[in-house]
């Protein structure tokens, strides 16, 4: 054939003409597969690769941080977190997380929910919020502080409605919350002590961050030109200010401890519907979990002195969204890569927006005990 007639790429490789090795008669060689031993990070002292070097010290505080040496893997972890390349998305979000951790166990809190905050803004997809809201959560429960604590919840919720464990989680923040409040009425009373010689009574309400003025009679001057049924009667007028005082604070803390018991009922019984939904499809330890959550629960709503009634209004409104589709979905949720702005808007902003998404039509319920309170408070100003 002659040359012209070859077509492109028709060539034979000169490989195709080449001896097949030889077969070796026998079984063929098992396989090894190449093993780490424990701690092998140890043993290299260095590496010529600038990514590999960085990967054994973070091996490194990777086990200082389980060994609980929580001031030496912050060490390793602070020595790569600079040198890391900009483009190494991966490595410097875990080593980020676990600086985070380690300070949030060294006390340093504020430094480490800093460090949380910076992730959340840099998160891309839902995945990546997810993890960070969990770090919040992690410190500001260390931390014990319940207000960041419950936000941290209600900002993984927005994100997974369907997620039993958070609701769980924020009902027992809830119940935790009740002993906090009543530590801060008993606190405000006892700082509500006066005696006749007070111009003034300045007691602090926690509602919408503000204080309510008392305001009386100046100090009454020792002339003789005031007689003692004016100073008799000023004091009359003021013990009646007080104990109206005292009474319209005993109202509120009543409301607000109702408002938060109700809040944790809610907050379990969705975590008991879930459960009931997800039953079904659960076998082994999984449902022997499901069913013991279930049981807990249980014994928590008798704490509660709700009415029947009210429990089924409960019941229904923090239901009215469970439809098993979502619930399906929610089991294997997608990664959404939305970016920072839409995965921003895809969570709640304030603890007021999410109660007001989930608790108003039950808190309406609730409503003549806030009411009267806001009454007598108009009366007493």
């Amino acid at each position: 054939m002659e040359v012209g007639c070859w077509l492109f790429g028709g060539e034979f490789e000169d490989s195709v003409f080449e001896e097949r090795p030889e077969r070796r008669p026998g079984p063929s060689a098992s396989y090894r597969a190449k093993r780490c031993e424990p701690q092998w990070f140890y043993e290299e002292t260095e590496s010529s690769d600038d990514v590999e070097a960085l990967t054994i010290k973070k091996f490194k505080g990777d086990l200082a941080y389980r060994r609980q040496e929580y001031q030496k893997a912050l060490q390793e972890y602070s020595s790569i977190s600079e040198k890391l390349s900009s483009t190494n998305f991966a490595m410097k979000r875990d080593v980020q997380e676990g600086q985070a951790r380690c300070l949030a166990h060294l006390g340093r809190h504020m430094e480490a929910l800093e460090i949380a905050t910076n992730l959340e803004n840099k998160a891309t997809n839902t995945d990546h919020l997810t993890t960070v809201l969990y770090l919040q959560f992690a410190i500001c429960s260390s931390l014990q502080n319940l207000e960041k604590t419950i936000f941290c919840l209600q900002k993984l919720i927005s994100l997974h409605p369907f997620n039993p464990w958070n609701w769980g989680k924020l009902a027992e923040a809830y119940l935790n919350l009740g002993p906090a409040l009543s530590a801060v009425f008993a606190s405000s009373q006892k700082q509500n002590n006066f005696t006749s010689s007070d111009k003034t009574v300045k007691p602090s309400f926690p509602h919408s961050g503000k204080d309510y003025l008392l305001c009386f009679p100046e100090t009454l001057p020792e002339s003789s030109g005031f007689s003692e049924d004016a100073s008799s009667s000023n004091s009359q007028k003021s013990e009646k200010a007080l104990k109206n005082l005292q009474d319209c604070m005993a109202e509120k803390r009543e409301a607000v401890m109702i408002q938060t018991q109700m809040k944790a009922c809610a907050s379990f019984i969705r975590t008991r519907l879930l459960l009931q939904l997800t039953q079904p499809q659960q076998t082994s330890f999984a449902l022997e979990r499901n069913l013991r959550t279930q049981e807990e629960i249980e014994d928590k709503m008798k704490g509660f002195s709700f009415k029947e009634d009210t429990l089924l209004l409960i019941a229904e409104v923090m239901g009215e969204d469970i439809i098993p589709e979502k619930i399906k979905d929610e089991v294997h949720p997608e990664v959404k890569c939305v970016g920072s702005a839409a995965l921003t808007a895809s969570v709640t902003t304030s603890s007021e927006e999410f109660e007001d998404k989930w608790f108003r039509k039950i808190k309406d319920h609730f409503c003549p005990f806030e009411n009267q309170f806001h009454t007598e408070i108009q009366i007493l100003a």
